[in-house]
């Protein structure tokens, strides 16, 4: 009984400083921070009035849609492990969101995520990783293509040696990112060999388990994510007044969703910075001004995670972490 009650409190304390950490996080990132209190601001203004109302509220219709997909590809793979409704999985997909709005390199989704189940949670591991894993394999073709366009066309042009060496180098990157989701197998039979990794084998071992179609429906719908996340920061740009050609356009806002991904950060505050600094790089290149793209950014950012972890604590507070366990029937001999 005493055991049952420090659960109770220890559970009660993880969800009022989750609570605490989010809330402090959004009002230090929307508030505090004058750069993102600004293009908040300016978000409100053009959805109130001016040209930019109607691509900005385009940009937040798609917001649910953004995570209905991501709920989607959840439910694809977290009913292998258990029956499971598409309605827990949106919940389990805003309970991750807020939990690794706090957490490094946010494995609070991880979590998040496993709790909603009811068993298999070890599997459910390697289900979460995989889901993770289709979005980034999506990043890493797109995002390889929209760096080579900038790479060939600003930096390489009159070395083609060096412009075959990066074509090769982009397609060979691909294939090494490609291959251990469709050869698993070999991806734990190299955690078996690699000492320091094999503590991973165990949670990444459902992952054989996928079939081939299955893969293909996961990477399907992260395909069409990337394409809801690309097309809200190309209309976010346009309401704020940015005119790159949609072609290099494109390649920039898949460049840098590239160059957040390979960089680790210590919670979704982190991410800020990052895909700032690679947006206006980028859009540099391109003669866009450093203002417009820099709102964009921010109010792209604001739209998909800052405002879904706000509403996903909600799923939190209500949150059963330890389950109780059903008991066992007596069995009746006749």
């Amino acid at each position: 009984m005493e055991l049952t009650s420090r659960r109770r409190l220890l559970v009660v304390a993880g969800k009022l400083l989750v609570t605490v950490l989010t809330l402090g996080l959004l009002y230090h990132s929307v508030f505090a921070a004058p750069d993102t209190a600004a293009a908040w601001r300016a978000l409100l203004a053009s959805a109130l009035r001016g040209a930019g109302r109607g691509p900005v509220l385009l940009a937040l219709a798609l917001v649910p849609v953004n995570w209905g997909l991501e709920a989607w590809k959840w439910w694809r793979l977290a009913r292998h492990l258990e029956p499971v409704s598409f309605r827990r999985s949106f919940r389990a997909v805003l309970v991750g969101l807020t939990l690794g709005f706090v957490t490094p390199n946010r494995v609070g989704d991880y979590a998040g995520r496993i709790i909603e189940l009811k068993s298999r949670r070890l599997d459910a591991l390697g289900a979460v990783f995989l889901g993770r894993y289709c979005q980034l394999v999506v990043t890493v073709v797109a995002g390889s293509l929209g760096l080579l366009y900038f790479l060939l066309t600003f930096y390489l042009r009159g070395y083609p040696a060096s412009e075959l060496g990066l074509v090769v180098a982009a397609v060979a990157l691909n294939a090494a990112v490609l291959l251990p989701l469709y050869r698993s197998q070999l991806l734990l039979a190299v955690l078996t060999l690699v000492r320091p990794l094999r503590r991973f084998r165990p949670y990444l071992a459902v992952m054989p388990t996928y079939s081939a179609q299955a893969l293909h429906a996961v990477l399907a719908l992260s395909a069409l994510r990337y394409a809801v996340f690309c097309g809200q920061f190309g209309l976010l740009l346009l309401a704020y007044g940015a005119q790159a050609p949609f072609g290099p356009g494109a390649a920039a806002i898949a460049g840098t969703f590239l160059l957040k991904s390979l960089v680790p950060s210590l919670n979704a505050l982190a991410d800020v910075g990052v895909r700032e600094l690679s947006a206006t790089h980028l859009f540099g290149l391109l003669g866009q001004s450093a203002l417009p793209v820099l709102s964009a950014s921010l109010s792209l950012w604001v739209l998909n995670i800052a405002l879904p972890s706000a509403a996903g604590l909600l799923f939190v507070l209500r949150l059963k972490v330890f389950r109780k366990k059903k008991a066992a029937k007596p069995l009746v001999v006749s």
